[in-house]
């Protein structure tokens, strides 16, 4: 089986290259560009695609992609709202992804992310470079006792639950599923939305993106978070109204936020744009606040992710060859 890979990175080619060794009849080739309508035909002559969060497989790049003989798709994440499922369906065009991997990764590096913008270590590491060893506006909090607030209690919410509860905070969970052994375990209360962002002094967010939770933060609920809460992002971008955030900044009634993912992240991350000018102003002006700190998609980024990725993509390749689109792999969307 011939498959074209996209949004290819050198650190995923050595895992991929390396796991399929395990397999036979399977042949990937590797492309750095993002798929797209526009760029579908580099696909003819293969029967399927692996491909990326920034991928944008809306319903034209699929007509395309089914055009050109592609008979199957295969994506490298749990989400899948780059993805045009409804039209996949009518092309008959499966759609497998990888639905876990790694939830420790993720759930690390929203604490990494909540401990730099909390004790300025960033900025620490940016004076003492330039021999500044002055402690003035570098004073943080400690987290023990605040009220951490987790939107979204699946396998990466649980984890980061578990970590921050051994800081010794006060948890909320806010999810459409109460899991009371959760609670218990972590001694955290399941709370309505609406409460946990008025009681929180941390908010951190592991919901997947879905036409319920797109902008699920947003102008109208923004104005009730707890003055000076600071606000965490590794799920999806689109699940917080990035310009509800700026207004909020702007006010400075929120304390701060720390982003791993961007509303509109597709056109900027993965690829190093130091030498032009960016004509995206919304993250411009993100940037330009003291109090935020943005990492470009990186919470996945270890190596027993990346191995994981690689190995279960292959897995759904090879379920697919046994088996066809008649598959009933739970991989399969």
């Amino acid at each position: 089986m011939k498959l074209a890979l996209f949004n290819s990175q050198s650190f995923e080619e050595k895992h991929f290259k390396q796991t399929i060794q395990e397999y036979k009849n399977i042949q990937i080739d590797y492309f750095s560009e993002s798929l797209n309508a526009k760029n579908a035909v580099l696909c003819a002559g293969y029967d399927g695609i692996i491909c990326f969060v920034n991928d944008k497989l809306d319903a034209s790049c699929l007509t395309e992609l089914s055009k050109h003989g592609v008979k199957v798709l295969f994506l490298r994440s749990a989400g899948y709202n780059h993805v045009d499922i409804n039209q996949a369906r009518k092309l008959s065009l499966p759609v497998y992804r990888v639905p876990a991997y790694s939830p420790q990764a993720v759930a690390e590096h929203a604490v990494a992310l909540l401990l730099t913008l909390n004790r300025k270590t960033h900025k620490a590491y940016l004076r003492i470079r330039e021999m500044n060893f002055s402690l003035e506006g570098l004073v943080g909090y400690n987290l023990n006792r605040k009220t951490v607030g987790i939107i979204g209690a699946g396998k990466i919410g649980r984890v980061f639950a578990q970590i921050i509860s051994g800081f010794g905070c006060k948890i909320l969970i806010a999810d459409p599923v109460p899991d009371t052994k959760l609670a218990d375990g972590i001694q955290a209360r399941y709370v309505p939305l609406v409460e946990l962002l008025k009681s929180s002094d941390v908010i951190s967010i592991h919901c997947p993106l879905t036409p319920e939770t797109h902008h699920l933060i947003n102008h109208a609920n923004i104005g009730v978070l707890k003055n000076g809460a600071v606000l965490i992002n590794t799920s999806r971008g689109s699940i917080i109204e990035t310009h509800a955030l700026i207004s909020a900044l702007k006010t400075a009634s929120l304390g701060g936020a720390a982003l791993d993912v961007y509303e509109f992240e597709s056109e900027l991350f993965f690829a190093d744009h130091s030498s032009e000018i960016i004509q995206d102003e919304t993250i411009s002006r993100l940037l330009s606040f003291p109090n935020v700190l943005v990492t470009a998609h990186q919470g996945f980024l270890t190596e027993e992710s990346l191995e994981q990725i690689s190995q279960i993509t292959l897995d759904n390749i090879s379920d697919f060859m046994k088996n066809g689109p008649e598959s009933v792999s739970e991989n399969k969307l």
